[in-house]
């Protein structure tokens, strides 16, 4: 990807620098997004997908951290859509909007600072695996809170603390962590929401629960109740991952990721539930535009 947007202009990559005083990469003040877009080989078009509600939410976010940037959430969509054909993208890719402090000062703090936002693209397909399902494991870290550094912000400093689940779960031989909250709650995954499936309904963390307020979690359970299947928010207790019908991460990167292991119990009979795989199934075809229910999902490129 030869072009990015950086500080107001669309540079070549290697010309997109900041300092190593940058005040952001000293003090985890900075806030990001994970976007999607999907190339579809059969029609040679790109989707973007949820482009709006993943700025939405990023202004959101940049609120609580007292930040103001030049661009609007319009500015920054037509600017997303201006860099992919820049870099004449055909292929699925993730895209990276990240906002900071870029002052050269010291001082951890959220007043008196100049916020600049930078955007750049890669290509990525599944983030973890999506067809023979994903073994977990509940991490003996928790899940940070509300009241510390909120979970509903995508604030590069919080995600140290996904970092350490993730990294105790590769170390003990799984693929992902599954985090609790301060109360002994399921929260999420170190990255991903999380749904469980007991006889028919699915069942996932409510919000005040210290998850991200996930933009395809909310697509999941609009695609679980168009189809039928009974959805519930609330709280989920750690045995109940054990003894659940089927487990299944989602998010932008993790997409809809069956997990078929948790602490070395097997999930259901060990294989993607059929739930999941229908979910799942509608999930990819509607982010690559062939669903005329979830069109305005996406936008063409």
């Amino acid at each position: 990807m030869e072009y990015v947007y950086f500080e107001g202009k669309f540079v070549p990559e290697e010309e997109a620098k900041i300092s190593i005083k940058t005040n952001s990469f000293h003090y985890g003040t900075a806030i990001f997004e994970g976007i999607r877009a999907y190339y579809d080989k059969e029609t040679d078009k790109m989707f973007a997908l949820f482009f709006k509600e993943h700025y939405e939410r990023l202004f959101k976010n940049m609120k609580v951290l007292n930040m103001q940037i030049e661009e609007s959430i319009e500015d920054l969509v037509e600017i997303t859509k201006e860099l992919i054909r820049k870099n004449n993208v055909k292929s699925d890719i993730y895209i990276r909007p990240i906002v900071y402090f870029a002052d050269t000062a010291i001082g951890p703090k959220l007043l008196d600072y100049t916020a600049k936002i930078a955007i750049y693209l890669y290509p990525l397909g599944d983030y973890i695996d999506i067809d023979k399902g994903t073994k977990a494991i509940v991490s003996s870290w928790t899940r940070l809170h509300d009241n510390m550094i909120p979970p509903r912000l995508k604030v590069a400093g919080a995600y140290v603390n996904s970092a350490l689940a993730k990294t105790e779960a590769i170390q003990a031989g799984a693929d992902e962590a599954i985090v609790l909250n301060k109360n002994g709650f399921v929260s999420e995954g170190s990255a991903e929401n999380i749904f469980i499936v007991r006889d028919g309904t699915l069942i996932t963390p409510p919000v005040s629960d210290d998850i991200l307020e996930g933009i395809t979690r909310w697509a999941v359970i609009q695609i679980a109740k168009d189809k039928g299947y009974p959805v519930v928010e609330r709280s989920i207790s750690r045995t109940e991952l054990y003894i659940a019908d089927e487990v299944f991460f989602c998010g932008t990167g993790a997409q809809v990721s069956p997990v078929v292991e948790i602490d070395k119990r097997v999930i259901g009979n060990g294989k993607p539930g059929p739930i999941t795989k229908d979910i799942q199934k509608t999930y990819f075809d509607a982010v690559r535009g062939k669903i005329e229910k979830y069109k305005h999902w996406v936008e063409e490129i």
